[in-house]
């Protein structure tokens, strides 16, 4: 089987990536690499060693004197590899797995019970279609990190997003055209948004959510409050 070179200067994987590819080339399965050897041949990459551990999410055997006795704490041995995370495909396919009912509530919970592509909110109707409701749920992507890393992280995200069946009208001059109408304070928030690729969520949005949240009888009974105050 060939490999990438991990030490191609015109490579574009991460450090995961390259540091597993330095264990397969350099160190070899059954031998002992140290923190040294990791820094050496990765200078100035900060939390390398992470970087190596994360590693373990894929399959891959990496030993310390926890698991083997014969080590120093400076030590660590390659026992095996797992999947090829050099292959795009690969990772992806081993980073699918089943979402618990605990990982979708904390993911729900995390992004806001909004979805993280068009910020909608469970339960609202979409604005260009008035007999949809938005339906959440809790998928993958890939994200870039700023190390580079391309990895699988689970967000929240509403049906149309998802299938990518969401409409993609507009336009590059319509969306500024309606960012210089916002006033100053939106315009900063907004821009906070794009940069992130990600709605943040002001205190009237978390009330909504915990509103729409809500069996409808309690909906009511909030109304009625609101209303009587």
């Amino acid at each position: 089987m060939s490999f990438p070179r991990w030490d191609d200067p015109a490579s574009k994987h991460g450090t995961m990536v390259r540091g597993a590819l330095w264990l397969v080339q350099v160190v070899g399965e059954g031998n002992v690499f140290t923190k040294d050897d990791l820094r050496k041949a990765f200078p100035g990459v900060s939390q390398v060693d992470r970087r190596i551990r994360d590693l373990r999410d894929y399959g891959w055997s990496i030993f310390t004197n926890t698991q083997d006795a014969s080590l120093t704490p400076e030590d660590q041995r390659f026992v095996s590899a797992g999947v090829p995370v050099w292959n795009a495909d690969a990772r992806r396919a081993a980073a699918k797995k089943t979402v618990t009912a605990k990982e979708r509530q904390f993911v729900m919970e995390r992004d806001g019970f909004q979805c993280t592509i068009c910020g909608i909110a469970g339960g609202e109707v979409h604005l260009d279609a008035a007999n949809q409701v938005a339906v959440l749920a809790v998928a993958q992507r890939s994200v870039r990190g700023e190390d580079g890393e391309t990895r699988e992280m689970l967000v929240t995200l509403c049906k149309r997003c998802s299938s990518g069946d969401s409409e993609q009208g507009g336009s590059v001059g319509e969306v500024l055209g309606e960012f210089r109408g916002l006033d100053e304070v939106d315009r900063a928030r907004f821009s906070r948004w794009a940069v992130k690729s990600q709605r943040g969520q002001t205190p009237l949005d978390r009330v909504w959510t915990a509103f729409r949240r809500l069996p409808a009888e309690a909906r009511a009974e909030v109304v009625a409050r609101i209303a009587g105050d």
